[in-house]
C-alpha cells in the first residue's frame, strides 16, 4: 500500500489555489471585469516575473536582499539565544527586564526607519540593525518558553549524579529548547525578509528588492513591475520558509513524534 505524505498533499492543494486564483484573475481581466490597463492581466505579469529570472540588475537587488536577510539572521540568534538563556535561567532577571521588553515588543520595527536613517548613514547597516530588532523577539521568546518546558526531572536526575549547572544547561537544557529555538529563527526569517524589503522600500538605497520596486514605480509599465517583484519576494519566503520547515523535521524528528503522540 502506498503511503500519502501530508506535506505532499500540501503542496499540491497550494498549488493548486495559486493557479486557480491566477486563472480568476486572467479571466476577469479578459472580460473587462478588471480594467487591464490598473491592473494587468495575469498572464502579463507571470511574463515579467519570469523575464525577471534574467534581469542581472533585479537579481543583484534580490542578492542585497537576501545578504541584509541572512546577517540579520545570524546577528539575531547570536544575540537573542544567550538572552533567551540567560533570562529564562534567572527568575530575577527576567522579572527586571520584563517591563523593558514589554515596552519594547510591540514598537513596530517600520516605525523606527526614521530614527535609524538619522543614526545609521550606510543603508545596509540600517537594514540589518532594523532587521535584528524585529527578528529578536520569536526568537527570545521561543527560547524562553522552551526552557520552561524542559522536564525539572531530568534536569534534578544530573544534578544528583553530581553536574553543575553548566553541565546541566549543554546536556538537558539546550538539546530540550532548540526545537522550540529553531520554530522561532523560522518565524524570525519571515520577519526579517518582510523588515529588509519594508526598510529598503521606505528608506531608500542603492539596492534590494524594495529599491527596485521604488525605482519601477516611474516606468509606463509601473505596475506590472511592482507585482512581478512582489511575486518573487513571495516565492523567495516560501522558499526560505519550506527550508526551515524541512530541517526542522530532519534534525528534530524525536521532537516531532512526541508532539504527534502526545
Amino acid at each position: 500500500m502506498t503511503r500519502h505524505n501530508p506535506l505532499d498533499n500540501r503542496l499540491l492543494c497550494g498549488a493548486l489555489g495559486v493557479a486557480g486564483l491566477f486563472c480568476v484573475m486572467e479571466v476577469a481581466g479578459r472580460t473587462g471585469l478588471i480594467d487591464p490597463l490598473v491592473f494587468p492581466l495575469a498572464s502579463t505579469v507571470l511574463g515579467r516575473a519570469t523575464a525577471l529570472v534574467t534581469d542581472g540588475e533585479f537579481l543583484s537587488d534580490v542578492a542585497s536582499t537576501l545578504g541584509a536577510w541572512a546577517l540579520g539572521l545570524l546577528l539575531t540568534v547570536a544575540l537573542a539565544v544567550p538572552a533567551g538563556f540567560l533570562l529564562g535561567s534567572l527568575p530575577r532577571v527576567e522579572s527586571a527586564l520584563r517591563p523593558i521588553l514589554e515596552f519594547l515588543r510591540p514598537i513596530p520595527s517600520i516605525a523606527l526607519i526614521p530614527l535609524a536613517l538619522a543614526v545609521f548613514s550606510d543603508r545596509f547597516d540600517m537594514k540589518v540593525t532594523l532587521i535584528v530588532y524585529a527578528a529578536t523577539w520569536p526568537v527570545l521568546i521561543n527560547t524562553m518558553y522552551g526552557l520552561k518546558d524542559v522536564d525539572p526531572l531530568a534536569k534534578e536526575t544530573l544534578r544528583s549524579f553530581g553536574f553543575g549547572r553548566s553541565a546541566v544547561l549543554w546536556r538537558v537544557s539546550l538539546p530540550s529548547t532548540a526545537p522550540f529555538i529553531a520554530t522561532g529563527v523560522r518565524l524570525a526569517s519571515a520577519i526579517a525578509l518582510i523588515v529588509a524589503i519594508s526598510a529598503e522600500l521606505l528608506g531608500g538605497g542603492a539596492q534590494g528588492i524594495g529599491s527596485y520596486v521604488l525605482e519601477s514605480g516611474g516606468s509606463a509599465d509601473a505596475v506590472e513591475y511592482i507585482i512581478a517583484a512582489a511575486i518573487w519576494a513571495g516565492i523567495i519566503g516560501v522558499i526560505t520558509n519550506g527550508l526551515f520547515v524541512l530541517a526542522e523535521r530532519r534534525i528534530f524528528r524525536w521532537h516531532t513524534a512526541r508532539t504527534e503522540v502526545v
